[in-house]
């Protein structure tokens, strides 16, 4: 599904490259030969898989500023000269968005505004990959999976955010873009429940997961009977690539939403997925219900990925069981104090592998 050839010599601006999904993809890019150029906030303090590993000594040149400071941003688009554009900057987290909803919109509509603005303004990208989340869309909480022709929508301040810039991209598209004879290509990503070794996010399962269970404590479960598709980090990162190098060779037929989300089967409650954890961790790790009160989340969501299959030829590769292996020992490794660069490295090599078998 990646031609590592294609990104030889790349120039790759990755806004949000300090966040989780953006410290994978930046050493992913830096593997296959790319100039990675990050924007993004100075990292929370440690742990951080940024500060940890050093990884700005693995980019061309990084810029630490506010997605909503459009006179940085749109000077750093001139100044990287990047030919491809993956747009991460967000304020990620659902429960932050309740006591935050107004830092949350202007992060996350309006500095996708400054990301497209700034591009239209500058011309030198070719191709802008903006990533929001399965989150965007309606959530009537029913069984069928959402496709991308599915309305926006979102009940919680950060979900409905990320359904607005979803709206955004596409007014962009339709009033700047959409001319063949304009050299610059537009898609959004929608990626199902991220996870993966590296993640330090307050209120993630995963994170509240290792923190509880490295101090030998029980963990607490909000919403245990939540339905979320979950997919190992690498696996939308690849679809994020993927679907670069398309819109970057074949252009516009390429542009709009796409969907990158794990099978059917991983499909889970959160009491699966805790559970497994707790098996896979050993040393007694287990599990309780969360009885307090708690803001809305959603309780069902599913992500119909056909279009990707079909169109791009992405499919996703490791299961839950796979997934969850690969984060623990990363977890592991990194109580133990072992070379984390490396071992990230190795996964990353692991999953390149099975790409092309």
């Amino acid at each position: 599904m990646i031609n590592q050839a294609f990104w030889q010599g790349k120039k790759v601006l990755v806004t949000g490259c300090t966040g989780f999904k953006g410290s994978w993809l930046t050493i992913w890019l830096h593997a296959l030969g790319a100039k990675v150029y990050g924007y993004a906030l100075t990292p929370p303090t440690n742990p951080s898989m940024w500060e940890d590993m050093q990884l700005e000594d693995l980019c061309a040149n990084v810029c630490y500023a506010d997605i909503r400071d459009y006179a940085t941003l749109k000077q750093f688009v001139i100044d990287s000269n990047a030919e491809i554009v993956i747009h991460m900057a967000a304020q990620p987290l659902v429960r932050y968005s309740y006591s935050y909803p107004r830092e949350t919109y202007e992060v996350n509509v309006m500095g996708t505004v400054n990301l497209l603005d700034a591009v239209r303004e500058t011309g030198t990208a070719k191709v802008v990959v903006n990533v929001t989340t399965d989150k965007c869309y309606e959530n009537k909480e029913w069984l069928w999976a959402y496709r991308e022709n599915e309305p926006m929508g979102g009940h919680d301040p950060y979900s409905n955010s990320k359904g607005c810039s979803e709206l955004v991209t596409a007014a962009f598209i339709n009033s700047y873009f959409a001319d063949p004879k304009n050299k610059t290509v537009i898609a959004s990503a929608r990626a199902g429940n991220v996870i993966g070794g590296g993640d330090w996010a307050e209120d993630r399962l995963i994170p509240d997961i290792v923190r509880s269970f490295s101090n030998k404590q029980e963990v607490f479960i909000r919403y245990p009977n939540a339905v979320r598709p979950w997919q190992h980090v690498l696996e939308p990162l690849s679809g994020y690539l993927t679907l670069a190098e398309k819109l970057y060779s074949e252009g516009q037929k390429y542009s709009g939403g796409w969907n990158f989300g794990p099978l059917d089967s991983d499909t889970k409650t959160v009491e699966q997925i805790v559970t497994q954890m707790c098996n896979i961790w050993g040393d007694k790790a287990a599990w309780t219900k969360d009885n307090s009160e708690h803001f809305h989340e959603a309780n069902l969501l599913r992500l119909d990925c056909s279009k990707a299959r079909m169109i791009l030829g992405w499919h996703p590769l490791w299961n839950s069981e796979i997934t969850l292996n690969k984060l623990t020992l990363w977890y592991k490794a990194y109580f133990s104090q072992k070379n984390m660069l490396e071992l990230t490295r190795q996964q990353i090599d692991e999953y390149m592998k099975e790409l092309v078998c």
